[in-house]
C-alpha cells in the first residue's frame, strides 16, 4: 500500500512539473510573440506614414493629420510625379535599373570567381592576401573618395555610368568575397576531387560544381549588392553631372528641392523608389537567410 501510494505521489508530481513546463514555456512563446509584433509595427509606422500621405490629394493633405489613412485614396500623384517634366522620375527610374543590374552582374561574377580562388587555389602567401583583402573592410570609404574621383577624371570617365558599373567586374568587394569563401569552404573537397579524375579543370569545377552549389551564397550577395545600388547617394552625386543621367536618388533630392511643401508628390516618389526593393528582398528572402546563415554571418 505504502509503495502505490509513493508512486501516485509521484506521477502527481511529475504530472504538476510538466504542467509547469507547459504553461511556463507558452508564457515565453507568448512573449517573445509579443515583442515581435510591437517591434514590427515600429518599423512599419513610417512605412505606414509614407504611404498615407502618398495616397492622399493635396486638399485632404492639408485638412488631415499625416497619420491619418486618406478618405478617397487616389493614385493621381504617382502618375504626376512619373509624367511631370520638370523631373523626369521614369528616366531615373531606368538609369538606376541600369546601374544595379550591371554592377550586381560584375559583383557576382568577379567575387566568385576570387572567392573560389582563395578557398581552392593554393599559392605562395594566399593567407597573407586574404588579410589584406579584409584589412581593406576597416578603410573608410570617405577616405578613398577624393583619390578615386581623381582616377576617373583622369580617365574621362565622369559624367558617365563607367565608374558605377566597370569596377564591380575587377573584385566585386571584400565583403562580398569573404562571404563567398566561407560558403565555398564548407562544400566538400570530395567533389573536387571527383571531378579531376573526371579530368575537370578548375573552370569546369568553379561553373559546374562550385556556383550551383552556392546559389544561397550568390542569392545573398546579390540581393545586397542590388539594394546598395539601387539606394545609393553618393556615388551618382560625385560622377554623374547630366541630367539626364541622374538616379533615383538624386531625382529625389531634386524633387524635394522643388516641391518642398508638396509632401504628397515627394512621398509618391519615394514609394516608387522603395518598391523594386521590398520585391526583391522578399522574393530571394529564402535564399537570403539561407546564405547568411551557412556562411558564418549569422
Amino acid at each position: 500500500m505504502a509503495e502505490l501510494l509513493g508512486q501516485d505521489l509521484a506521477e502527481r508530481a511529475a504530472q504538476d512539473s510538466a504542467r509547469k513546463a507547459t504553461v511556463t514555456s507558452l508564457t515565453s512563446r507568448l512573449v517573445l510573440v509579443s515583442l515581435l509584433i510591437l517591434g514590427s509595427l515600429v518599423f512599419l509606422i513610417p512605412f505606414y506614414v509614407m504611404m498615407a500621405i502618398a495616397l492622399k490629394s493635396e486638399k485632404e493633405l492639408g485638412m488631415t493629420e499625416i497619420w491619418a489613412w486618406p478618405r478617397h485614396a487616389t493614385f493621381e500623384n504617382f502618375r504626376y510625379v512619373l509624367e511631370n517634366p520638370n523631373v523626369s522620375f521614369g528616366l531615373f527610374l531606368k538609369n538606376t535599373a541600369f546601374i544595379s543590374v550591371v554592377s550586381t552582374i560584375g559583383v557576382l561574377l568577379s567575387s566568385s570567381a576570387v572567392a573560389y580562388a582563395f578557398a581552392r587555389l593554393k599559392f605562395p602567401g594566399k593567407d597573407r592576401l586574404f588579410l589584406l583583402l579584409l584589412s581593406t573592410m576597416m578603410l573608410p570609404g570617405i577616405v578613398t573618395m577624393i583619390p578615386t574621383y581623381v582616377l576617373f577624371a583622369k580617365i574621362g570617365w565622369v559624367n558617365s555610368f563607367k565608374p558605377l558599373t566597370i569596377p564591380a567586374f575587377f573584385g566585386g568587394g571584400a565583403f562580398n568575397i569573404f562571404l563567398l569563401r566561407q560558403f565555398i569552404l564548407s562544400i566538400p573537397r570530395e567533389l573536387d576531387e571527383a571531378a579531376v579524375l573526371d579530368g575537370a579543370g578548375h573552370w569546369t569545377i568553379y561553373s559546374r560544381i562550385i556556383m550551383p552549389l552556392s546559389s544561397a551564397a550568390l542569392a545573398t550577395v546579390g540581393v545586397l549588392c542590388f539594394i546598395f545600388n539601387w539606394k545609393d547617394f553618393m556615388g551618382p552625386l560625385l560622377y554623374l553631372n547630366d541630367p539626364a543621367l541622374q538616379t533615383n536618388e538624386l531625382g529625389l533630392s531634386t524633387y524635394n528641392s522643388l516641391q518642398s511643401s508638396k509632401w504628397h508628390l515627394i512621398m509618391s516618389g519615394s514609394v516608387m523608389v522603395m518598391i523594386p526593393i521590398v520585391i526583391i528582398f522578399f522574393v530571394g528572402q529564402r535564399y537570403f537567410v539561407k546564405g547568411l546563415a551557412m556562411t558564418g554571418g549569422k
